[in-house]
């Protein structure tokens, strides 16, 4: 039997054990093969497309792009990606599958969730469900809120109010450098400061403004960082 039949049937078997809708149904005692893997992928991909409600040509497209299959397969995996994208329920239980099969190569899911998020921005734009559906996963593969924001950022770019643009440092540095870099942000931007520097008292409200945005962009980091901590012990 060739890996792609194989991995027909399998998707024909999860849906068949996904006919209840639930997230947990799927067994997660079963051991997942290469052909199992592939079927849990497409599964993820199409429920990732359907995550804002509507499967758009473009999203279809974008998961053509990181899932190559053979010329003679492309009908039977269509068929797959059809069936799995009618309802995004279960989606968490092929997360599961995919992050039992690699839980030691934080690589490999890093890949899979970076293609998650090719797929979801393929239409233009990343809806509120859709960035529950890419954090849902991410938490599922064992990634911190960091590692996440470094993820979404390689593909979607930063977001205006991310803590780390505003305090114009990477999420790679360490505790330490972190007092340091905003201690000297806050001096320099310090309302009382600025406006010894010549700021018209007109715009004493925005200098206010300035640094109530690089505190809480700190105490973010921080309490990020100590769940994240938390999570690991």
């Amino acid at each position: 039997m060739g890996l792609w039949r194989k991995l027909i049937e399998i998707g024909a078997r999860a849906a068949d054990l996904l006919v209840d809708r639930t997230s947990d149904s799927f067994p997660h005692d079963r051991r997942i093969d290469d052909a199992g893997f592939a079927a849990s992928l497409i599964a993820l991909s199409a429920k990732m497309a359907k995550a804002d409600g509507l499967v758009t040509s473009d999203e279809i497209i974008a998961f053509r792009q990181i899932f190559s299959v053979p010329p003679e397969a492309e009908s039977d995996v269509a068929k797959l990606f059809d069936m799995f994208r009618e309802t995004t329920l279960g989606y968490e239980s092929y997360a599961r599958q995919i992050a039992r099969k690699f839980r030691c190569c934080p690589f490999v899911l890093e890949d899979v969730l970076d293609g998650l998020f090719h797929i979801a921005k393929a239409d233009g734009v990343v809806t509120d469900e859709e960035e529950q559906f890419l954090h849902t996963v991410s938490d599922i593969f064992g990634f911190s809120t960091r590692e996440y924001r470094r993820i979404r950022a390689s593909r979607l770019g930063r977001e205006p109010d991310d803590p780390y643009l505003i305090l114009g440092i990477d999420e790679s540095i360490s505790d330490d450098d972190l007092k340091i870099a905003f201690r000297r942000m806050a001096s320099n931007n310090h309302p009382d400061r600025v406006l010894a520097r010549g700021l018209p008292v007109e715009l004493q409200e925005l200098a206010n403004a300035k640094m109530a945005m690089i505190n809480l962009a700190y105490d973010k980091i921080i309490a990020e960082r100590v769940a994240d901590q938390n999570l690991v012990h």
